[in-house]
């Protein structure tokens, strides 16, 4: 199956919806890929997309990537130094535990969706939404190997 197939487009659309809204309070950045396969660890894949997709030049450090490698049935959440800086040492493992209770169910875009509002509230904390924000990131799940 490829990564672009894996969510329905009615999926796809609740995704993307959760990233504009977490986003509606923060000047932090939520970007979302999908690969079919990983081979290796999942923290290291998600730390190259993360450059890759250059969430890392965000004017705060303040961007999220959710990675899924959806065949291989791995995923991770990783944070730019900006919020890490700022959130509980375990924050990312608390969000990681609840998607992971939700695939387990089979619901992949509520549990990511999910994921991506709890990531929002507390990017809202601690990188409150600005008067001249601008998205710096797109809201598009990205897929495929990079």
């Amino acid at each position: 199956m490829k990564a672009s197939e894996f969510f329905t487009r009615e999926q796809k659309s609740l995704i993307e919806n959760a990233i504009r809204k977490a986003e509606l309070y923060t000047s932090g950045e939520i970007r979302v890929h999908i690969e079919s396969e990983i081979k290796g660890d999942v923290l290291d894949r998600a730390a190259y997309l993360f450059e890759y997709l250059k969430m890392h030049k965000t004017a705060e450090r303040n961007g999220v990537l959710f990675y899924l490698a959806v065949k291989s049935r791995k995923f991770a959440i990783l944070g730019d130094a900006g919020i890490n800086a700022k959130v509980p040492s375990n924050f990312w493992d608390q969000i990681k535990e609840s998607m992971a209770a939700a695939f387990a169910e089979g619901k992949f875009s509520e549990g990511l969706s999910e994921g991506i509002l709890s990531a929002g509230e507390q990017l809202a904390r601690h990188f409150p939404h600005q008067k001249n924000d601008v998205n710096e990131l797109s809201d598009d799940i990205s897929f495929g190997k990079k």
